[in-house]
């Protein structure tokens, strides 16, 4: 049954189409992504749809006792309420169905006067809300929606909370409300992986109602979407499955124009040859075949959307000397808390290093601390001689909101401010207009000011910024937010092929996945630990060590009593002595055990070299395999030993 449903939408902001003739169904249950680039439209579809906007053209039908509910990039929340209260406002319609419900039952108990067959008529249908809004149970759901999604100061008025506190906010506020439409926009922004992790299974799993979503996440995508929309020069194509599922048809897609252009190239050439043979083919019998041909130069070819393009970049990274980065025994400790313990570490040339953890454990504090903004408790940092950094903080606050976005990259104001016209890449040099337009940025849009762009085109002026200037050491903080998925992409492309070294701190596990080399995780109580590979190496490692540190503290069971042994009949299965096949097998078997352990030491120290993952990425994944392959055979010859000694042990009465 569809929750909402447009047809004939269009929107036009001054001389900017974003879309015209769009139609669109969202079904109750479905989950749908729409993806799009920077500046497409994404939000203004989403705000009409949800009735926040009205279109110039078109219709929204909204089913009646549907509600329909909007998570902005920027949500507005009263300054002076807490969480708590704006999330138990979310549940606002379920209290009063359960406050109602409880005076109804008593009045019907008590036998007070009244219509006794409308009380029960409006008990059942209060019963009938109560369970679609989450059931008679939920008490506590205010406060565990907030737990999920990392807010803990219960009673803190927002308004002193950073803007990603009050995103995570007012998620747990529609969260909770139970709408039979959550319209996301960005939704993963500002939360760690682990609490992506969390809302990727619930929205799959628990949330009952429809979910339409502007997300960059790819993983969230894949796991979550049943379809997927994008919105691409003003039109609007749909793609059935998850990303990946996407990936496979738009290329199908894509192909498919390509073939149908060739082909209308080739009509084209044929018939203006045959226009050119002269007047007796301009007989008024071929005026069809005229027409036909004026059509075919008419037509326009298949516009291509633009890409973001970082191509030549990279050789603008300067080359590093012997010693990059190194931390000696590193601490941190800022207001009493201790967010890093004695770390040491050493950043090796080529190195591209994840960092992750929950919210506030101390990420962009050791960015700050590398990059010299802050200074450590204790411990010793020691920048090479060659090394040159640039920091790209996830505020953007490098940029002037009053400057436009050519006077932000080149740095100056006007002619009195001494900035660069020019940008040297390598031995390149750029007019910045022409390195302006390789993040997307053309004519017009260069003079705007960066105060009335959108978050990913904000987020294109900063990286522009930063990778003007000549470095190769980058300290990227969430550069992966608000930018569309071609810009990650071309993002992705610059890093693997960066000729320096790079600290990243990112939330976004298929970019993560993609570009580094190692992650450096925190873990708790000032705890960082490094992993070699990508975010999903770090979660089979952790996996493994959890398992084998379950099983290392297994408890035994209390022996049994001692008791006379029966009189033996024969002998048992506990004590059958071993077969001469089994005993050859005994005797060999340390030696598998040996070779196997060393294996693992070889390819654990093959995976925690960056040399791995500066070639060819599937040979990373084909180690972190063989290791997986290796560990569960060695933890099978062990069990076999243990199984095979204890026989010859009870057999030879030890």
């Amino acid at each position: 049954m569809p929750v909402v449903s447009a047809r004939g939408l269009s929107k036009t902001y001054g001389p900017q189409t974003l879309f015209e003739g769009i139609a669109l169904t969202v079904r109750s249950g479905e989950r749908v992504g729409l993806l799009g680039a920077n500046g497409a439209g994404k939000s203004t579809l989403l705000r009409v749809l949800a009735g926040l906007e009205t279109a110039d053209t078109g219709v929204v039908e909204r089913r009646r006792d549907a509600r329909i509910l909007y998570l902005a990039q920027e949500p507005k929340l009263d300054p002076e309420s807490t969480p708590r209260q704006i999330v138990e406002r979310g549940m606002a319609e379920w209290h009063a169905a359960r406050a109602r419900h409880t005076e109804l039952t008593r009045r019907l108990e008590s036998g007070e006067g009244g219509d006794h067959a409308a009380l029960v008529d409006e008990q059942s249908t209060l019963a009938e809300t109560i369970d679609h809004l989450g059931g008679w149970t939920r008490d506590h759901a205010a406060i565990e929606m907030l737990d999920h999604l990392g807010v803990h100061d219960l009673d803190r008025a927002v308004g002193t909370m950073s803007g990603g506190e009050r995103r995570r906010v007012a998620l747990a506020e529609l969260l909770v409300a139970e709408p039979s439409l959550a319209i996301l926009d960005e939704p993963t922004n500002h939360l760690d992986t682990e609490t992506i992790e969390w809302l990727e299974g619930y929205l799959a799993d628990t949330f009952a109602g429809a979910v339409l979503m502007v997300t960059h996440d790819r993983y969230v995508l894949d796991a979550i979407a049943d379809r997927v929309l994008e919105l691409e020069n003003g039109k609007l194509t749909e793609f059935q499955g998850g990303y990946a599922d996407y990936l496979v048809q738009k290329a199908e897609l894509l192909q498919h124009a390509e073939r149908v252009e060739s082909n209308r190239l080739n009509l084209l050439r044929r018939e203006q040859a045959w226009l050119l043979r002269g007047a007796k083919a301009r007989s008024t019998k071929q005026k069809a075949r005229r027409d036909r041909a004026r059509a075919l130069v008419d037509a326009k070819a298949p516009r291509e959307a633009a890409r973001a393009s970082f191509e030549g970049l990279e050789i603008g990274g300067r080359r590093t000397g012997k010693t990059i980065v190194d931390l000696d025994g590193v601490s941190l400790t800022i207001a009493g808390r201790e967010l890093v313990h004695s770390l040491t570490l050493s950043l090796v040339a080529g190195e591209r290093m994840g960092v992750i953890g929950p919210n506030g454990a101390g990420k962009t504090s050791l960015l700050k601390l590398v990059s010299g903004e802050i200074e450590p408790t204790s411990g010793k940092i020691v920048r090479g001689v060659n090394t040159q950094i640039i920091y790209f903080d996830q505020s953007r606050s490098a940029l002037r909101d009053d400057w436009s976005v050519f006077d932000n990259v080149a740095e100056r104001e006007g002619a009195d401010r001494g900035g660069a016209d020019v940008v040297r890449i390598g031995e390149r040099v750029l007019e910045m207009r022409t390195y302006l337009e390789q993040f997307l940025f053309e004519g017009s849009k260069q003079r705007q000011k960066v105060g009335a762009l959108s978050g990913g085109e904000r987020a294109r002026v900063a990286l522009a910024k930063a990778l003007r200037h000549g470095a190769n050491l980058l300290l990227l903080d969430e550069p992966t937010n608000d930018l569309d998925v071609p810009t990650l992409g071309a993002l992705e492309d610059l890093l693997e092929s960066w000729p320096g070294c790079a600290i990243v701190v990112s939330h976004d596990r298929y970019f993560l996945d993609r570009v580094v080399t190692s992650t450096l995780v925190f873990e708790g109580d000032g705890a960082v630990t490094r992993y070699p590979g990508g975010y999903q190496s770090y979660r089979s490692l952790r996996a493994e060590a959890e398992a084998q540190k379950a099983a290392a503290s297994a408890v035994p069971p209390p022996p049994a009593a001692k008791m006379a042994p029966p009189k033996s009949t024969g002998p048992t299965s506990g004590s059958k002595p071993l077969t001469f096949a089994e005993k050859k097998e005994l005797d060999g078997i340390l030696d598998q055990i040996t070779a196997l352990e060393a294996t693992i030491a070889s390819l654990e120290a093959k995976l925690a070299d960056p040399k791995l993952y500066a070639g060819d990425p599937a040979e990373g994944r084909r180690t972190r395999d063989e290791h997986t392959r290796t560990t569960a055979a060695l933890a099978e010859r062990t069990a076999r030993w243990e199984v095979l000694e204890d026989r010859r042990n009870a057999k030879a009465g030890r």
